[in-house]
């Protein structure tokens, strides 16, 4: 089909790979939680915009760049790592703040929160989206081996393959937005609760920036 060769297990292996955590579905979710379905889904359109940037990248050819040129892998990388630490470091002074307010009253919490609504979550997902070499270097190595070598148009079925990857996304991120929301009222009853939460994805990214920075091409 348009160059697509072995289409089950290509979505039977597109399910797991969407399926597993990482900094973008991570914010879709808390951004869910705390501001509701409609910001959710802006973030998660910041997340799908930056997927589509890193295939049409692969598909031009910039994943070997990157393979080629260890500089340029290495300025992408630890940008991107030392972004995710600023996303951590910012979790972490919040939840530290939700700790030392706990006892006070939801109306001081809100007070406290205001800041955060200049966060912009549709940019963070995107530059979370793009500043991950590995990603771009996945969608390649995943993709290629799905493309019929002697299909005269691989450009084709590269948008076929990615058409399929983005609803895949599309369906995993909606239920984590919905998730999300049903999250939020339990945050804002239990502010222990919204600290420890807040604190381990805090956690979470600082992982992922260690990850990524210990990344090879």
């Amino acid at each position: 089909m348009l160059g697509v060769i072995d289409l089950p297990t290509y979505l039977a292996g597109l399910v797991l790979i969407v399926l597993l955590p990482g900094p973008n579905s991570l914010y879709v979710l808390s951004v869910a939680a705390r501001k509701g379905v409609r910001t959710g889904y802006t973030a998660a359109a910041g997340v799908w915009c930056g997927d589509t940037v890193l295939m049409t990248l692969s598909a031009a050819g910039v994943a070997s760049l990157l393979q080629a040129n260890a500089v340029l892998f290495g300025i992408v990388k630890y940008a991107g790592a030392g972004y995710l630490t600023w996303l951590a470091v910012g979790m972490l002074r919040a939840a530290w703040s939700m700790w030392r307010t706990r006892h006070e009253h939801a109306e001081e919490s809100e007070a406290t929160a205001a800041p955060a609504a200049e966060e912009r979550p549709y940019r963070r997902a995107l530059v979370i989206s793009l500043f991950n070499p590995k990603a771009i270097l996945f969608f390649v190595a995943f993709f290629v081996q799905f493309v019929d070598p002697g299909y005269a148009y691989p450009a084709l079925s590269f948008v076929v393959l990615g058409a399929f990857a983005q609803l895949a996304s599309f369906l995993y991120l909606t239920a984590l937005i919905f998730s999300g929301t049903r999250l939020a009222a339990a945050f804002r009853r239990r502010k222990r609760l919204s600290a420890g939460a807040t604190t381990a994805a805090g956690a979470l990214f600082l992982g992922f920036a260690v990850k990524l920075t210990l990344a090879s091409a």
